[in-house]
């Protein structure tokens, strides 16, 4: 028979664990239904307050995320504001203005890429998104991220080649891996000075299959790499980067049992090697 005072203990730390306050353990090593029920209680607390403290983690990092994008957003916020608020200037000169229009023009291009990028990391994050699982040949789909960025490396003249075997295929998200390459080929042209080249190669090995994208680049220093992932990360290279593209390459992989690693030396360029796990 359990007695009333024993009842009134386990009731106050089962209110003492609703109101999420430290418990301490409460199991005996004693036989009996009560015992039992002591025991289970104390688990149940234990898996409340990992699910809090998991609770509170994500709490955090969304509440760094937001700041995050509210500072992304802030920089180019203020240019456009102030940019229309000199082509209210009485008396400005033709020139002028349609300089100021395209100034407009770049940040409201900026803004709409920015804003886009985010919404596909927000839809990686919450799982929304559901990555596809097709066979496709790796040549095809290194040209295809590359296609879009053609026009910018013509203009810094630089030599794209894709030294990739015909036979080679890899299963993926067809999009959303051209997504990931698009921006690890965007990073390459960044940072490869006008005449510079850029190589994808790709090939097999019995742990996975391979894209490489090396570039003749000035190479990442030290201290970046191992932030280079990290979303909104800046380096000391960045070039006006809004540190995104990255982040959201490696998240596609991590989503197709991928990973990106990166081999670089400053003055020497880089090599961003994406992996396809079998």
């Amino acid at each position: 028979m359990v007695s009333g005072k024993k009842i009134k203990e386990l009731s106050a730390y089962v209110r003492k664990m609703a109101n999420g306050e430290e418990v301490y353990d409460i199991r005996d090593n004693k036989e009996g239904a009560f015992s039992i029920l002591k025991s289970d209680i104390y688990k149940l607390a234990q898996r409340l307050l990992e699910q809090a403290a998991v609770l509170n983690e994500e709490k955090a990092a969304l509440k760094d995320i937001l700041y995050d994008i509210s500072h992304q957003l802030k920089t180019p916020l203020t240019s456009l504001t102030v940019m229309a608020d000199l082509l209210e200037t009485d008396g400005l000169p033709p020139e002028k203005r349609s300089e100021f229009l395209a100034n407009l023009q770049t940040g409201l291009s900026r803004m709409d890429w920015l804003v886009k990028s985010l919404l596909k990391i927000a839809r990686l994050d919450s799982g929304e998104e559901t990555l596809k699982g097709e066979t496709v040949n790796i040549r095809d789909i290194v040209n295809f991220a590359a296609s879009a960025l053609m026009p910018v490396i013509k203009a810094k003249n630089q030599l794209f080649t894709a030294d990739i075997d015909d036979y080679l295929t890899v299963v993926c998200d067809t999009n959303w891996t051209a997504e990931a390459l698009s921006n690890i080929l965007k990073n390459a042209c960044e940072h490869t000075p006008e005449g510079g080249t850029i190589t994808a190669c790709a090939g097999e090995s019995p742990l996975c299959v391979w894209i490489s994208i090396t570039d003749s680049g000035e190479g990442i220093d030290k201290a970046d790499i191992p932030h280079l992932f990290k979303r909104f990360y800046k380096g000391k290279s960045a070039k006006g980067s809004a540190g995104i593209g990255l982040a959201m390459s490696l998240s596609v992989m991590q989503k197709q049992n991928g990973d990106i690693e990166v081999k670089t030396e400053k003055g020497n360029g880089s090599v961003f090697t994406l992996k396809f796990y079998k």
